[in-house]
């Protein structure tokens, strides 16, 4: 009897690894990420805890999903503190459909809450001369502004930072 039921509980442990495998390979395809996003996302899914994407991230903090650039290494975010930290290959820049142009160092650090990412560390955007961004936050929920305080506030629409765009690196921050 007992090694009947070893045999039992044998293949039903194999088979939900195998389902849970499958699972894996079926959610890292529909991923857009960097292969390193991709690791820690997998890394993630087998230790039973799994991170949104930084894009998704975004918009549930009720800000746009394309404030930071589609070639991110990887991020951290610490809901209890609101304490985010987003990792860059490289210190680069984007451009936005607005014409407006942020530069990111290769670490990003900021405080993140409802509509709000406050006490930037990493963050320049080009006013006449690059400046240091140290807020960026939504004038209300539904609102179709962007405000980046950067020494002087400076309004964008919204629309421009929706798309995740690719950054090109650069050689200094």
């Amino acid at each position: 009897m007992e090694k009947a039921l070893t045999r039992v509980s044998s293949m039903w442990i194999s088979r939900k690894a195998k389902e849970e495998f499958s699972s894996i390979g079926e959610d890292i395809t529909s991923l857009s990420n960097t292969v390193e996003e991709k690791a820690k996302w997998i890394f993630n899914k087998l230790k039973g805890k799994t991170q949104k994407l930084l894009p998704d991230l975004l918009r549930e903090y009720g800000l746009p999903p394309g404030l930071f650039p589609k070639n991110i290494t990887c991020y951290e975010f610490d809901e209890t503190r609101g304490k985010l930290i987003v990792y860059l290959p490289s210190i680069c820049e984007a451009s936005f459909k607005d014409s407006s142009v942020l530069r990111y160092s290769n670490r990003v650090k900021a405080a993140l809450s409802r509509g709000k990412l406050s006490g930037i560390e990493g963050m320049k955007t080009k006013v006449l001369v690059w400046v240091r961004v140290t807020s960026v936050t939504m004038e209300s929920y539904k609102s179709d502004k962007v405000c980046f305080n950067a020494g002087v506030k400076k309004m964008r629409p919204k629309d421009a930072y929706e798309t995740l765009k690719e950054a090109i690196r650069v050689e200094e921050f």
